[in-house]
Order: C-alpha cells, then structure tokens, then sequence
C-alpha cells in the first residue's frame, strides 16, 4: 500500500526530485553558507554570540571553537533564524531541514526515535539504550521522554552524523543531536512571541536577559503550547493527537574577569496530552469479530487512513514531567581551560493506551504505565594549546540512572465474548468457552474449576520493573599540526558500563497460565479410555490402564488396535493445540533467578583518527576513520524471555514457568566504524560541505514488534554507505539559495537470526535512498526601514518499504510454537511504503522598532502518508499504522527588544 494520499503530487515529486538534485548539484559550491550555518556539535559552552554564516559559524564539534570550515567533522546546524521562520516547534520537526536525520513520534509523546543516517533506535522501552546521543547545554539526555520539548531561546541545533564515541561516550554510535541555548547577557534585552494556527493552535514563549551585577547575569524563559488534536475518536467523541505543553528555564552566569565562568541551569517542563492516534491500514477476519454483532465495535476502514478518524474505547493519555538543574564551570589558566559539567535530571511518565486500537472493550486499561528516571552525570576536561602547534584534550564522563517502571494490562468486558468466537472458528463449532472450561475443569479432576473464568474482565497481567545503570569514560584526544596546512588527529575512549536489572511479572489470567499441550495429551488419554472402556463394556464406559495395556496386547477379533485408537484420539483432540493462539497474557520468568543473575557488564575503547588538509584559503579536505560503542540493551518489559541457550539450565533446576518460551532479556553492544572522507568550500557569497562515507555497525540491536510484543535481537551487521552534500548560494543582497542532499544505501550484511528469519543481504527498510530539502530566503529591505523576509522550502524523502515484515503473519507450528515459515509474513509487509514531499513557507515583515509579523505554513500540499505499521494486537492478520501531521498554518507576533 503505497501511503502518499495525493496521486497527483507523485509527478510532481519525481519531477521536484531531479529539479532538487540539479539543484544541489548546480549551486554546489554554494549552497552550504545558509543550512551550513547551521553546523555543529554539542558544545560544552554557550557559542559566540556574533550573527555568523555559512561555514564561518562557531561549532565546537570537536568541544572546542572553531568555525565550521575549519572543523573535520560531518555536522549540520540549524539556527534559531531558522528555527524561528520555519516554526520548529520540537525535535520532530527538524527531519524537514536536516536530510541525514530522522525523527518519529509513536504512541505518545514519550517514545520517539532518532536516526542517522539510517541508524539509530530507542523508544516504547526505558531499557532499550538509544543509538544517537542528545545533548541539551552539554547535558547528555537518556532516554526519549527526556528528549521532547518545545524550544525556548535556542541558539542553535547541531547535529553530528557518525559515530561520535571517543569524545561522547555514552551511546553514540550512530551520532550526536547538541541543542545550544544563549547563555545570559549583560545587556538587558529578550523577546516575545505569539503564535496562532489552525486546529487552535496557541504558543507563547519569550525570553528576557540582563545583568544583576557587573559580574552576574541571568536570563529567563519560558513557553506554552497548546493545540487542539487533529484527529477525532467518534467513539469517545474527543479528539487525539493534541498539544498541551509547557516550560520554564532559569540561568545564571557569572563571569569575573579572571579567566573564570559558571553558568548554572535549571529548568521545569509538563506535557499532559492525548496521543497518538492509531489507524486501521488491514482489516483481518479477528477485527471483524470485534466490529460484528454482538460486540458492535467500531475501527475506521482502511480506505478512511487520512481522515483523521480513530474508534478507541478510552482516550490514550500521556503525561509527562521532566526537570533538572545543571552547573557549568570554565577555568581558563594560560594555554588550558578546565571544564566541568555537572547534571541532575528526573523524567517520569505516565500513560494508558487502548491497546486493541478499536472502540471494542477487548483490553481494558491496556498499558497503563509509569516511568521514573533519576540520572546523574558529571563530565571534567582539560584541554590544551601549546605552540600552535599540538592541541590536547583530555577527560572523563560519569553516568548514574535509576529506572523504575510499572504497566498493568488487563481484559475488558467484551474478551470473554471475543474469545469464544475465535474458539469456535478455531474449532469449527465443536467447542466454545463455556465447553473449554468444563472440559478443561474435568480433565483435571474438578468439572467446575475453571467456570466463568476465561477471559474474565479484570484478569490482568501487572509488571514491575527496575534498571540501574552506571558507567564511566576516560578520553582523549591531539590535535598536531604537521605542517600550516596538514593536521593529524588522533583520539582514544574507554567506556565501561554495568547494568542491574529485574523484571517482576505476575499473571491472574487463568486461560494465559494453562499448559494446553499437557491438557490436550490428556484430553487424548481420556478419549483412548473411553473408546476402549465402550469396546470391552467398561462400568462407567471408561477403561482402567491396565484394562488399556491389556487391549494393547490382545484387542478383541475385529477390533481396532490401540495404536489405531491412539491415532484417532489424537486428531480428535489435535485442535485444541490452536488454542495457544489465543494465550496472549502468558506467565514469564522472572529476573534475576537461580540461573540468569539479571546483570550485564560491557566495556570497550573506541579510537579516532584523521587527516585534514587545507587545499588553499577556501578549500580544505579530511579523511577519517572512527568507531563507535553503544553498550547492552535490556528487554525491561513483558517481552523479556531467557535466551535458548539457558533453557537446559533452567529446566535443571526446575524453575520454568508454565508455557516457557524463549527469547532475549537483553541485546549485546553495538559497535560501529564508519570511513569517511569530506570537503568544505567556503567563498564570500557561498559554501558548501560534502561528505562520502561508508557505516557498519556489528551487533545492531533490532528490536521488532509482533502484534503484542517486542522482539529484541543483534543483526551480526549492518551497513550503510552514502553520501551527504549540503551548502548555500548568495547570488544578490538578501537573497539565498541553501539545500541539503542524502543518499543513503543500507543493507543487512549478515542477520540470520532475525525475527524475519534470514534476513542477510536484504535492504533495511524504513531508511529512504535519497532524501533532500532545497530551500531559498529573500530579505527585502523597504524604503521605510523595515524588511519584508520571504522563506520557502520543500522536503523529499523517496519511496520507502516502511517495514521489513510483519510477525502477525508467520505460519507456526501449532505444537511448539516455532515459526516455521516467516515468507508470508515478508510478502505482506512489500505494500506499504511511504514517499514524504512537504512544503513550508512563512512570509515575515519585520519593523525596525523590534516587531515582526510571520504567516506560516508547514506540509502545505496536506501530502499524507504512513510513518509505519504494526501487527494489530490480538488481532491477527490485521495492521496498524501511525500517519504523519496534516497541514498547519497559522500567524504569529514576535517583539524583540
């Protein structure tokens, strides 16, 4: 299912497509002064002030100042001018300016993903380590809900493609996002800003800085966003997909005039919304039962995927409270300057989701969750310049966290009636729940055991969570430069991390707990006796065991053989084993236990080195290798299960659980190497940055949903070469051209094991070919002084397979459970596919006295599509999906002063 909405926008894609590769290709050496002034890297310090452009722009990617050209480093930088005029209102929005990046916002406000480059990961579990590390001030965030907020005074965003291990340690290894925010000044000065949209969408920020004293200065931020969902639930009649947010952040510099500063920070931000909608893409047969009499639920039709309809029983929630302070302090003493980062942060979470995604009362309560994250970290260096010639930088990281985590999922009043039906589909009228629970009942010595007692409503399946990560790093890096133009790099980083961890379940669902194979052999027993107790005339018509063991050594003239009536008993009973399709709320094993210690403990050095060469004042050249280190990720969820290979150890000791299956608890570290080589070009009117690289990363922790839960693995490898080309073009006084071009070509090189089976050598979807944006500004200065600024830019993403596979459709065995062909489930994932073609544009007229008024617009052509889908939970054979925003506009005021 190809997700663009508009036909009619397809052609003008392919056509904008080699129009904006033409484009890029001709004001190459151009176009990297407006986005390339837009590149750096998390800075341990607030940027220099001045209004830099192009390559000329201060980054401290390699965490000290220098300008963008100079820099050896693939880093692209978004500005607060562009942050402003193109109305970034959080991370989700910077995919439309920065190619190379990908970011997706799931089942609310709290799980999102980042990628680079195609990799990257994290998201939908605390214990899953992300790929690509975030930076807020020089603060490392951890986990995503940590990550999502609205942007105060921001100064710039940079973000760094490639591993970034040696000096970021901590999880990043497929790159670095560094959000920079203005530190105080001492002149009094700030802004105001309101912003009014459609689907009533307020925001209110401002900000207002200035001297307490010669020596102090402060700043205050704050903001609101408010918008009304643009998706409807007819069901509950409210609408999902909103925005309720805000913030507030306080800092303070002091600054003496003894080479001393410390900038301390602390900030307070809330998120209470309903989100995300969810949409019906494939309508199997089970959802039918759920939409049929006489449970009369209601799911929107795959044709109605972009009308902004859902069906759910409840509204899903999501709140969110994030905090931390943080305290920085910069000592510069001759040649060196001491550097030292210290944080506390606190995110908790707190959401409920309707799981079964349908107005169905089939999961009641489903998720209801909480997160708690406690995390500390305190960052020291030292860096040195010694005869211009050698620059050193030395240092060490800590990291402290704390995660506790809860859900409760639980049956809802219409999973008795849902269930039954299945049941009598699976047995083809020949048994239902109420029959079950008294077969099943007699079958172990008490007929009404089990009376009105599968899928009961409030059955629930509760679990407690807890993870305690600390890790450290010591790293280094030297700067020597060889000649006046060639310099050689060479870094080195040791990090080693260790994890506690114990996942806590416990199950009152009673038809999730049974052993239905050892209920079906003796339901086959059963049969074997009473067929052979009505051949002999049994009293009671059925036979003892050893009146069986006697008909097996001599059954009656004309009888059949025991083997025979074995045979029949079996097929006779034969579907009951169907039913384990239906034990969705099933008994793990807990951990730590007598077998799996529940600890993990990785290290790792990773090194960088590189040559860099200025061709002349305006060309320089780099080639690098470096690699990268992500440490273990935990399956902290209802998902974890031992791995195979402790399955005969824990049998030994006798502590499997009813209906053992295995899985992963935890993914092993990812380690990735990327080569790369990159020019820069920088002229007065003009720049460009180009980068060729080829990634890899080995043990690369997928971690796939199967339509009601996660399944975490390690690819042996995964890859992607390519090439990035980003630049800008001043042909006239305030008019600019800039752009940016990904080409990407990913592949599984080697995961046997996943949970699509082989995968090696086919491509990994979701990571789109080629990806651009092309933009221009033109700023018009008016006879009265004031300005009138016209900025526009279009995003492409090409046609992309959204997801490998889908496990929903694997054909297993019904005895053991074992996937015994995943190609049906490969073939049903080809269909759908995403192509993104979004158009933004604002018209700004700006006043001399401070005052400005913008009309804006973001995905103006409305092109619609899926960001991705999911096996449909309990209900096999039909997807879910997630689509993206649909056109936004609005005005808004901004005085600054």
């Amino acid at each position: 299912m190809n997700a663009t909405a508009h036909p009619k926008f397809r052609s003008a894609s392919r056509a904008a497509y080699w129009a904006g590769a033409a484009a890029l290709a001709l004001t190459m050496p151009a176009l990297a002064k407006a986005q390339a002034a837009d590149e750096a890297q998390p800075a341990a310090d607030a940027p220099v002030d001045e209004e830099y452009t192009g390559n000329e722009i201060i980054v401290t990617a390699t965490k000290r100042e220098q300008t963008l050209q100079d820099v050896p480093v693939a880093v692209t930088v978004t500005t607060a001018e562009t942050i402003e005029r193109a109305q970034i209102r959080d991370i989700k929005d910077l995919t439309t300016v920065v190619p190379s990046l990908r970011v997706t916002e799931r089942q609310n406000s709290a799980n999102t993903n980042f990628l680079i480059r195609g990799f990257g990961n994290g998201a939908n579990n605390a214990g899953i380590e992300p790929s690509v590390g975030v930076f807020v001030d020089g603060v490392y965030r951890s986990r995503s809900a940590a990550q999502i907020g609205d942007f105060p005074d921001v100064q710039r965003i940079e973000v760094l493609r490639g591993p970034q291990s040696t000096l970021f340690g901590k999880n990043a290894s497929a790159g670095v996002i560094s959000i920079v925010t203005a530190s105080p000044k001492f002149t009094f000065g700030g802004n105001v800003e309101a912003s009014y949209g459609n689907y009533n969408a307020v925001v209110l920020k401002g900000v207002v800085t200035g001297p307490l004293s010669e020596t102090v200065a402060a700043s205050l931020s704050a903001g609101y966003n408010h918008r009304d969902g643009y998706t409807e639930n007819l069901a509950t009649g409210n609408k999902t997909s909103n925005r309720n947010r805000w913030f507030v952040r306080g800092q303070l510099l002091y600054q003496p005039d003894n080479g001393l500063k410390v900038r301390l920070i602390g900030d307070y931000g809330k998120i209470d919304e309903l989100c995300c909608g969810v949409f019906n893409v494939v309508q199997g047969a089970r959802t039918g039962v759920l939409l049929a009499p006489p449970i009369n639920g209601r799911v929107n039709a795959p044709s109605q995927l972009f009308d902004n309809v859902v069906y759910t029983n409840f509204d899903s929630t999501n709140k969110i409270e994030n905090y931390g302070v943080s305290g920085q302090i910069d000592y510069e003493f001759g040649p060196m300057t001491l550097t030292s980062i210290t944080a506390y942060r606190r995110g908790k979470t707190a959401s409920n989701f309707d799981t079964d995604f349908t107005s169905a009362d089939l999961l009641r309560g489903a998720n209801i969750g909480f997160t708690d994250l406690k995390t500390f970290t305190q960052e020291i260096r030292l860096t040195a310049n010694f005869v211009d010639r050698v620059n050193v930088l030395i240092g060490g990281f800590y990291f402290n966290e704390k995660v506790a985590q809860g859900t409760n999922v639980s049956w809802g009043k219409d999973a008795r009636t849902y269930a039954n039906t299945l049941v009598q589909a699976l047995s083809n009228g020949a048994q239902s729940i109420p029959a079950l629970e008294t077969l099943f009942g007699t079958l172990t010595g008490n007929p009404s055991r089990y009376t009105n007692q599968f899928f009961a409503q409030g059955q629930s399946l509760i679990e407690d969570d807890r993870l305690k990560d600390e890790n450290f790093s010591i790293f280094g890096q030297v700067d020597f430069k060889v000649t006046d133009r060639l310099t050689l790099t060479g870094g080195v980083n040791y990090t080693n991390d260790k994890k506690k961890f114990s996942v806590n379940l416990t199950t009152t669902d009673v038809f999730g707990a049974l052993d239905i194979p050892a209920l079906r052999n003796a339901a086959t027993n059963a049969g074997v006796a009473q067929t052979i107790g009505g051949i002999i005339g049994a009293p009671g018509g059925f036979a003892s065991a050893a009146q069986i063991a006697a008909y097996g050594a001599n059954p009656p003239v004309g009888a059949p053989t025991l083997a025979q009536i074995q045979a029949g008993s079996a097929n006779a009973t034969l579907p009951l084993l169907a039913l384990r399709d239906l034990q969705f709320l099933i008994p793990i094993l807990n951990i730590p236990n007598a077998v799996e210690p529940g600890r993990t403990s990785d290290d790792k050095f990773t090194y960088t080195a590189r040559l860099a060469y200025e061709l002349n004042d305006n060309l320089n050249a780099y080639v690098s290798v470096a690699t990268g280190y992500k440490a273990s990720s935990i399956a902290l969820s209802r998902d974890s299960r031992p791995s195979l290979s402790d399955a005969a150890a824990i049998q030994a000791a006798g502590i499997a659980v009813v209906n053992q299956d295995y899985g992963s608890r935890f993914a092993s570290p990812e380690n990735s190497t990327v080569y790369e080589a990159g020019l820069k070009g920088s002229w007065r009117n003009a720049s460009f940055n180009i980068a060729v690289f080829h990634q890899a990363i080995k043990g690369f922790q997928s971690n796939i949903f199967n339509g009601f839960g996660f399944i975490l693995r390690n690819a042996g490898k995964q890859s992607v070469r390519g090439f990035e080309i980003d630049g800008m073009f001043k042909p006239l006084p305030g008019l600019t051209f800039s752009g940016g071009l990904t080409y990407l070509d990913p592949k599984y090189d080697d995961f046997r094991n996943s949970p699509f089976g082989d995968a090696t050598g086919i491509p990994v979807a979701d990571i789109p070919k080629v990806s651009f944006t092309i933009g221009g500004e033109y700023d018009h200065a008016l006879a009265n002084g004031n300005n009138l600024i016209l900025r526009a830019s279009f995003h492409h993403e090409s046609k992309v397979q959204v997801v490998e596979g889908l496990p929903g459709y694997f054909t297993t065995d019904s005895i053991s459970r074992v996937v015994v062909d995943t190609k049906p489930g490969l073939d049903a994932a080809k269909q759908f596919t995403r192509e993104v073609n979004e158009l933004e544009a604002s018209l700004t007229y700006a006043m001399q006295n401070g005052l400005e008024l913008t009309l804006w617009g973001r995905n103006l052509t409305d092109n619609r599509y899926i960001s991705t889908v999911f096996d449909s939970p309990a209900q096999k054979f039909s997807v879910s999906g997630y689509t993206n925003q649909p056109r936004t506009f609005g005005g808004s005021v901004r005085y600054r002063f």
